[in-house]
């Protein structure tokens, strides 16, 4: 098979793609913010954190916050549970919100997850599984697609089983991640794995895990027949990468610290001063670990524990800029 160009449109059913460079769902991590730049920065499609689908029909804030969506196309969301009526009704209202693709998790390797019988845990529940996306297939309109690992542990790969399964049940696109369940990211992703669930499928494919550069993407396209890539924590400290990947320019040097402060404001507007600043922080080490190599530990520090916005953007301009001579500490600089 030909390997499909990075740049170029593909479709979800109905639903068309603008390049083959997809973000990864990350609890944590691809809040809305984090969406909103990468979609600016050109990846093709963009995966909300995993919702838990009880909380949300019970009207839990937290699961309605990761819910929401924004101007831009097309609004995917990714469902999390085990019980195939909360799913369902989960789904209903994601679509009544604007979801057009829902995504069914059964790849999240975290023990909190897999603790309730969920994420990857429900490949050990073929069964079950199907039984989920037979009821959310059934409740809504939109596309309904699953992500997956390759199985429980190298014992049981099953993922090219579940996802032909789940293509005859009604699912419409299937993402892979190399990994075993008991893998979780050590190790290398097993690109010619997931070719297996190539083979099994005749929807689209999503290939996921240790994506990094532009010749990553083009192997793991290769080596497993698919027909998009999906990246993760390649996108950590650099949410405009996706669309590097798929053929956007990378932001100068001296850009990188205007889109750092600007993430810094956009997550305090969306969450409130208090939880935003919290929330930021993981973000801010992230790009303080790739773009400010000379950063002292205090430099670190500071930044790290600041509350105070001005002070913490203040410090993101002079340590992100390039140009460490124009003021000697953060404090200056502010």
């Amino acid at each position: 098979m030909p390997i499909p160009a990075l740049e170029t449109p593909f479709k979800i059913g109905p639903v068309t793609v603008r390049n083959r460079l997809v973000l990864a769902p990350m609890s944590g991590v691809t809040d809305l913010p984090f969406r909103k730049l990468a979609m600016r920065y050109g990846a093709g499609l963009v995966v909300t954190e995993m919702v838990a689908s009880r909380e949300l029909v019970q009207n839990a804030a937290e699961s309605w916050t990761r819910l929401k969506g924004a101007d831009f196309r097309p609004h995917m969301v990714q469902l999390a549970g085990r019980d195939p009526h909360w799913m369902a009704q989960a789904a209903r209202i994601c679509e009544a919100e604007g979801a057009d693709i829902i995504d069914i998790n059964m790849g999240c390797p975290a023990k909190k997850v897999i603790g309730g019988y969920a994420g990857s845990a429900l490949m050990r529940e073929p069964d079950h599984a199907l039984d989920i996306i037979e009821q959310v297939v059934k409740a809504v309109s939109v596309p309904v697609t699953v992500k997956m690992r390759l199985g429980w542990d190298t014992q049981s790969i099953n993922a090219p089983a579940l996802a032909g399964r789940a293509e005859r049940a009604g699912a419409q696109m299937i993402t892979v991640h190399g990994r075993t369940r008991m893998q979780f990211y050590e190790g290398r992703a097993d690109w010619d794995a997931i070719g297996d669930v190539r083979a099994a499928i005749s929807i689209p494919l999503i290939a996921n895990g240790d994506v990094e550069t532009v010749a990553d993407a083009g192997e793991i396209l290769r080596r497993s027949g698919a027909d998009a890539v999906m990246i993760g924590r390649g996108c950590q400290g650099r949410p405009w990468h996706a669309g590097v990947l798929a053929g956007h320019p990378a932001p100068l040097q001296g850009e990188i610290a205007a889109i750092a402060e600007e993430h810094y404001a956009m997550m305090i507007d969306h969450y409130g001063a208090k939880t935003g600043i919290r929330h930021a922080r993981k973000h801010l080490g992230w790009y303080l670990e790739r773009f400010a190599p000379s950063m002292t530990a205090d430099e670190r520090v500071a930044v790290m524990t600041s509350n105070d916005p001005d002070f913490v953007s203040a410090c993101l301009r002079r340590l992100l800029s390039g140009d460490r001579g124009r003021s000697a500490t953060c404090q200056e600089a502010a």
